[in-house]
């Protein structure tokens, strides 16, 4: 793996008020996948993209869609959606195109600050039953909306957002952290008493995202 500094006016951002650092600062993953997979050029994405909202009878209706690269009709795309302990709350299962699923499950527990709980949905690319290829993500059955009287609005409850801002470096590291230095920084933000991340200038590390959910920032 190579990295450059040459200064390219195609390269966002160009000029701001936060130290620019260059080279190699986040993971690096070699992945494998068979000539059939889920599409891992898909906008920058893992190929699945999963939207989960409640419904006003206390379940919720999660929207799956996915992509597949170099699928044909022998391809299907089996959904699994599992709770926080393991056990399967729903399942769908349908050919491997671009159509989006709509799956209802009963009796869900909602998001929140104090509650951060989460769902994971898992993707199975099968051709015939023989499994070619899998992505999952994890997600939080949530609403959220904002009113120019009562603010911030989460699962229909006024919620005051509190918080700070967020820059993705540390002392001597540069931005090049770890995982485990952005939960570090994700539970000391939880300790001041905060429930809002504002994260700037820039998209940061997924670890961060990932971080806020489990441990309840928005």
């Amino acid at each position: 793996i190579a990295c450059s500094n040459e200064n390219k006016s195609s390269v966002y951002p160009q000029s701001a008020d936060f130290t620019f650092y260059g080279g190699l600062y986040r993971g690096v993953n070699l992945i494998s996948v068979p000539d059939a997979h889920f599409d891992l050029e898909y906008w920058g994405g893992s190929g699945l993209k999963v939207t989960a909202g409640p419904c006003a009878c206390g379940g919720a209706e999660f929207s799956l869609e996915s992509w597949v690269a170099n699928g044909d009709e022998n391809f299907t795309v089996l959904y699994k959606i599992c709770d926080a302990e393991g056990d399967e709350a729903a399942y769908a299962v349908r050919p491997a195109d671009a159509t989006a699923v709509k799956v209802y499950v009963p009796d869900v527990t909602l998001w929140d600050c104090e509650n951060p709980y989460l769902y994971t949905v898992t993707a199975v690319l099968q051709r015939r039953n023989e499994a070619y290829d899998q992505v999952s993500a994890r997600v939080g059955v949530r609403s959220f909306s904002c009113d120019s009287e009562k603010g911030f609005i989460l699962n229909g409850i006024p919620t005051p957002l509190r918080g700070v801002s967020r820059h993705q470096d540390m002392l001597y590291k540069g931005n090049a952290l770890s995982r485990e230095d952005h939960y570090n920084d994700a539970r000391i933000i939880k300790e001041l008493g905060a429930n809002t991340v504002r994260l700037a200038h820039y998209q940061h590390s997924q670890d961060f995202y990932d971080a806020c959910d489990e441990l309840g920032l928005i």
